[in-house]
């Protein structure tokens, strides 16, 4: 009991910690000036703090009123929003264009999360194939964002198909891990009988992955295809880390320069 504390503490923070990364690079992609980025953290952290509470109250539960639909919604409402968000509004569209494509696949090292998948499937709190798909997808795309990200920093527009193959493995995980976890919880869709069942996911400190993260990444991931496929990558070999740090501390003058460019 003790062991399992503290572990959902050391996940908690983890999980946080993971979050917070997230959103960090999903408010600079919706937006160029100082305030809208403020307004991009409070519209996240407002989102944050509903998945808290829909984890604490059990709204999300495989006995409630939601269940199963009700966190398919909390996943896909969001996820849709952003997507829309990055694709449709001009202005939107031109903040995440502005963010280096390296930066959009590197933030996704945060699904080393994938490890406390193994660890709950070892203990018989997450089911297979669950368990084993999501995470070993995760640590799979995990470990490689980091060089795929180098790639496109050093090679450019060469590394184009290998940035694409590795986005793809990354959102087909996202949708398998979603569909497993939805068809091995108790409900009308169940096909995975096999206890204990995926409704951990709805309870804190877990529902901060399919409420928040998840989402998060399957947004960026559809922000990485559009780079892709229309050719808006270019300033991912433009810019260095030390430059992009030097953008972000001065949003205003880097949308300028953008626009200038443009």
């Amino acid at each position: 009991m003790h062991q399992t504390s503290t572990f959902d503490l050391l996940s908690t923070i983890e999980a946080a910690a993971s979050a917070a990364i997230v959103a960090a690079v999903v408010c600079v992609s919706l937006s160029t000036t100082l305030r809208e980025r403020g307004r991009a953290a409070l519209a996240l952290a407002l989102w944050f703090l509903i998945v808290i509470t829909l984890g604490e109250t059990g709204a999300l539960g495989p006995h409630s009123a939601a269940g199963v639909p009700g966190l398919g919604a909390a996943v896909a409402v969001p996820l849709a929003a952003l997507a829309c968000a990055f694709l449709l509004i001009r202005s939107t569209r031109e903040a995440m264009s502005a963010i280096p494509v390296w930066v959009l696949i590197a933030v996704n090292s945060v699904r080393i999360l994938g490890v406390s998948f193994l660890l709950l499937y070892s203990a018989h709190r997450l089911p297979a194939p669950f368990a084993l798909v999501a995470g070993w997808g995760d640590i799979f795309v995990a470990l490689t964002a980091g060089p795929v990200a180098w790639l496109l920093v050093r090679h450019g527009t060469q590394a184009g198909r290998w940035a694409l193959a590795w986005n793809l493995i990354g959102f087909v995980d996202l949708i398998a891990a979603i569909a497993l976890a939805a068809t091995s919880s108790p409900g009308p869709i169940r096909l995975f009988m096999e206890p204990p069942g995926s409704s951990i996911m709805t309870t804190l400190p877990w529902i901060i992955i399919p409420g928040f993260i998840v989402p998060s990444l399957g947004a960026l991931h559809i922000a990485i295809f559009y780079r892709l496929l229309s050719g808006h990558q270019k300033s991912s070999r433009n810019k260095s880390p030390l430059q992009l740090a030097s953008d972000l501390a001065c949003p205003s003058s880097a949308h300028y320069s953008h626009r200038s460019r443009a």
